[in-house]
């Protein structure tokens, strides 16, 4: 969420945006309860339509690390 939003709005969206997905809850409350950190990042993306750059930026961070090693 940080490398998409920044870091005080990511903690914002992370705290304050409830998902219907996640059952009326908001990021953190879903996975406080346990929810798969991928299901919540998914609702999220479809909550605020990020483009599919957004919405898989994680994975292009994976690989940067791994060719760093």
């Amino acid at each position: 969420m940080n490398q998409v939003y920044g870091q005080a709005y990511a903690k914002s969206l992370a705290s304050d945006l409830v998902m219907s997905k996640l059952g009326g809850r908001t990021a953190q409350q879903a996975l406080d309860a346990g929810e798969a950190p991928k299901d919540v990042w998914n609702a999220l993306a479809d909550q605020m339509e990020l483009t599919e750059e957004q919405r898989w930026i994680y994975r292009a961070e994976l690989k940067k690390k791994k060719r760093r090693r």
